[in-house]
């Protein structure tokens, strides 16, 4: 589980808490903590747990049937496919999510589907949808390898959407805040 080391003035949590100035909590102080916590790191935890997830119904790296697959998956992709092969991740690919690093993954997954031309796309398609196809599934490995990547396209932009957050200060909270709430109606 991905899990926040620390928190600052400018976390989510700490935005959306009133903590209290004699400093003792009441059940009231918890309950808003809990759920302010379980906001501000869950919707980034399951999008990156999705994310590896999907990787995961992949054939394993260092098995002879994932060496097959992302040869195979190399081949069609050409060289975009470099940023996520195994071999070729820079380590410890999925350890990164432990590390703080949700969206090191996430970039290199939109990279990759963003450098696919129309042609290669479909031929990854039929790869991962190969791949996947074992009896489990009753749609054809085309079409399931085409649910894969519009699955992880999604996924990692949500991944990315979500991180941003770590880069926001609670100035600019209160300036889009502001901006929406003073919005008027352009007829």
């Amino acid at each position: 589980m991905i899990v926040r080391r620390y928190l600052d003035e400018d976390d989510e949590l700490a935005q959306h808490l009133d903590w209290p100035e004699d400093g003792g909590l009441n059940t009231g102080h918890v309950a808003k903590i809990a759920s302010a916590a379980a906001c501000d790191v869950a919707y980034n935890q399951a999008a990156n747990g999705h994310l590896v997830d999907l990787f995961a119904a992949l054939p394993l790296p260092g098995t002879p049937e994932g060496r097959e697959f992302w040869d195979s998956l190399r081949d069609v992709g050409g060289e975009a496919t470099w940023s996520i092969l195994p071999t070729n991740a820079d380590g410890p690919f999925f350890a990164r999510l432990v590390d703080e690093n949700e969206g090191g993954i996430a970039d290199r997954v939109l990279s990759y589907l963003e450098e696919l031309d129309d042609q290669q796309r479909d031929a990854v398609a039929k790869v991962i949808g190969g791949a996947l196809d074992h009896g489990t599934f009753r749609v054809g490995a085309q079409y399931l390898g085409k649910l894969w990547l519009r699955d992880a396209e999604t996924t990692a932009w949500h991944v990315l959407l979500a991180s941003r957050r770590t880069y926001e200060t609670a100035d600019d909270r209160k300036r889009f805040l502001e901006a929406w709430s003073n919005a008027k109606t352009v007829r």
